[in-house]
Formats: structure tokens, sequence, C-alpha cells
């Protein structure tokens, strides 16, 4: 049986991000003063004695706010609801049981779910303050204090967790995932790709452009393998990030590149290449990580039997600096060439992860030093006198040479080409590495 599931619920600003990071002891969410600032669901590991369960931090449940993502969010955190084994109704002893907190007990209640509330924010030590007993009113049960700031009572909370598990043996499943991090400037479409992708709107979609804040973890498995999709914040323009939320945002998207195998970096067909879009993929390249380049929106051009070949002429003089990485003209709307991006982030993976023998690597140096031959400066010739792979993610390459100086840059990537071409390295950068060797 999978992992038991506990997902975290609750009215905005009461700590359920606070309370999520205490327990996976982890900085996953984003923790601000702001109401609302989470609106998907995030996933996180946590174990407490020697049990492994699946938490999920969720939304503000506001049953009167009518807006889009507001909407969104309740939908996000009742899918959560339903798919949880246990959930954690967290509360706020500064406040007192608001109706907000009894419309979602109501909620809670009709889910048939077995529910422990949580009055979080009972940062003192001692005397329980008064506003805790009003939470008996909400009908769920004797509440358990918490503080998520301090991590007071999280260990009482953690217990009743446990008590409230379905019987069954609750195997861990032990896999690999590629872990693909979808990139890109805000609304190019990174949440409607993830969707597509699964099936399901398991990201907030609008087309207010900064709609997700958090990066989201989504796993599947298909006929292609078994894939971590991570959806992550738009990447703007320093100048254009204006508060905190959307600084935290941005943090989250790099070290989601950083946590990456693949990066999807997503254009939007409608609007074209801009700057913006090469130093996202300048992130990736010195991350180190794998990419692809998918132009999103390609429904919504009109075409002619050159359309395709002219735009992608124009894209690779657009990211001349990394001619090795692919393009693919996909529609997260319509689902085409979904497939094809699957088999293209399996075969760039691949590519990032290979090893070459050292003696198979030598007899193409070999070969690219008879064809053209190594520079020379006053006289001095470059010798290469052997090549070795010492990593992968990227493959890195270290080259003994005798003058570091003669090794120009030209001729380094006349032998990256040599090395790509031999052994299909598509899409993940490569790196060399000097090392002066005296010349016998």
């Amino acid at each position: 049986m999978k992992k038991p599931i506990v997902a975290i619920v609750g009215r905005p600003n009461v700590g359920k991000s606070t309370l999520f990071n205490k327990l996976i002891g982890k900085r996953v969410s984003i923790v601000d003063d702001t109401p609302g600032v989470t609106r998907d669901r995030i996933y996180g590991d946590c174990e407490w004695r020697n049990r492994n369960f699946l938490l999920i931090d969720t939304g503000g449940i506001e049953v009167s706010d009518s807006d889009e993502i507001g909407s969104q969010m309740r939908i996000q955190a009742q899918l959560a609801i339903d798919a949880a084994d246990v959930i954690i109704f967290v509360t706020d002893v500064k406040t007192g049981a608001l109706s907000a907190d009894y419309e979602v007990a109501n909620i809670l209640q009709k889910s048939g779910k077995s529910v422990i509330v949580c009055v979080n924010k009972c940062d003192k030590i001692g005397a329980i303050e008064a506003n805790f007993y009003e939470f008996y009113n909400l009908g769920l049960g004797d509440p358990i204090t918490v503080s998520s700031v301090h991590g007071h009572g999280t260990g009482d909370l953690l217990d009743e967790v446990l008590k409230n598990f379905p019987t069954g043996d609750f195997a861990e499943e032990q896999c690999t995932y590629i872990n693909v991090a979808v990139i890109g400037k805000p609304n190019v479409g990174k949440s409607s790709l993830v969707n597509k992708i699964i099936g399901e709107d398991r990201c907030i979609v609008s087309n207010v452009a900064g709609t997700t804040r958090d990066s989201i973890d989504t796993f599947v498995e298909n006929k292609f393998g078994r894939f971590n999709f991570i959806d992550t914040a738009g990447l703007r323009r320093k100048n254009k990030v204006y508060n905190d939320i959307e600084k935290y945002s941005v943090i989250r998207a790099k070290m989601s590149i950083e946590r990456s195998d693949v990066c999807v970096i997503l254009i939007d067909a409608t609007t074209g290449f801009t700057e913006q879009d090469s130093k996202i993929a300048g992130l990736a390249i010195e991350a180190g990580k794998a990419c692809i380049i998918a132009v999103n929106k390609w429904d919504m051009i009109e075409k002619t039997d050159k359309t395709m070949l002219n735009y992608k002429r124009e894209l690779e003089n657009d990211f001349s600096f990394m001619a090795y990485v692919p393009i693919i003209f996909i529609s997260a709307k319509t689902g085409q060439r979904i497939e094809s991006l699957f088999d293209m982030i399996i075969k760039v993976s691949n590519a990032n992860t290979m090893r070459i023998s050292t003696g198979v690597l030598n007899e193409v140096l070999s070969d690219a030093v008879s064809r053209v031959q190594p520079p020379t400066d006053r006289g001095r010739r470059l010798k290469i006198f052997y090549v070795t792979q010492v990593s992968i993610k990227p493959p890195t390459f270290v080259f003994f040479v005798n003058s570091e100086q003669l090794f120009h840059f030209s001729y380094q990537r006349y032998l990256e080409n040599r090395i790509r071409e031999t052994f299909s390295l598509q899409g993940t950068p490569i790196r060399f590495i000097m090392r002066e060797k005296a010349d016998k």
C-alpha cells in the first residue's frame, strides 16, 4: 500500500505553511504574514516514530471568496481533503474561533475523514489562553495546542495523527524519478503544461501573471517511466520583482533548478524570444542541467509549411550559446507533442548522466587531433596527452596538456563538438578541465 496522506487545512493566515515546514524539517512552503500566500497543494515527506507519511500543505479556505484564484484555491484544498487519510485542521488561538473556522469545520465534518483540531500560535509555555476553549465548539473533538514557530506540541499532534492512520501495511516504495523543472517567464503556460501531463488540475491556472508562487512537485508514472515535474514561479527581471513574496518565489524557482535533472525552458510562441528567456536558460546551464526549449501555445500561431522551420532558425540564432539544446513545439492546451516531450526528456537525461570509458574517449581524441592539428604559438604546439571523464551531471572531462594557454577556446569547441557527435550528447552542457603535465 502507498504511504498514508495527511492534509493541513484551515482558513488563511493561521500558520499552515509554518506548521508544514516545521513538520517536514525543511523550508518548502513560502511563509509570509500576507493571507493567501499558499495557493496550490504542496507535498512533503514526513517521518514520526519510524512511520513515514505524505504531508500536504493547502491554501486557506475562504467559503465567501468569489474571485477566480480564491475559488481555485478551494478546489485545491478539497482535492487534498478527498485524498487524505487524516486531516490537521489548523486554527489561531490569537483570534479565537471565527465564523470562517466554523465554515471549514462544516466542510470537514461532511468529508467523513479523521480530523485533528490544531490550535496554533500557542507560543507561551504554561497557562492556556482563554480563547483555546472556544475550539471545542467546532464539534471535532479535543483540540491540541501547538506553536508551529517554536515546535511546542508538535510531538503530541503527530502522536494523534499516527493513532488515526488506517490499518494496513504501508510499505514505502523505493523508486527513481527524473526530476523535471518547468521554468520560464510568468504566464507562458508552465502550470497548464503540468496539468495537461497529469490529466488533472494539479496547479492553479490563471491569466494573472504570478499565480504560481511555490515550486510544486507532481509525480507522474506512465509508459515512458517515472518523472517528478516541478512547476515553478515565473522568473521576471529583477527590477520587476516588487514584493517579498515574489522574491521568495524566485528563490524557490532557482532552488528547483538546482535539484532538477532536466529543465524544460518554456517560451510563449505568441510573444517569441526575449532577453529574459536567455537569462533563464543561463541559470540552467550554470547549474549544469540538461535542457529542452519548449515553444508553448503553438496552436495559436497561424502557420504555413515553413513557419516551424523559420521559427526554429530564429530560436537557434537567439540561443546560439546553447546550440546543443533540442527545440520542440508544443501546446499545453491541446496536448500537441506532449509524448514527444517525454522522449526528449529521457534522451537529454541519459546524455547528462552518460559515462564514457577513458579508452574510447582517447580513441575519439586521437581521431579528432589527426583531422585538425592542435594550435601553435611561437613555434610551440599544444599537446594533449590524454583525456578522462571525472563526473556526470553534467559530463565533465579532464584534459592533460603541456600548456593550458595553448588550449584555445576555438579548439576546445572543436573537441566538444566531436565528443557530442560521437556520443550523441544532445541537450546537456559539457565541462572541460585543463591540467598541465610536463612534456617528457
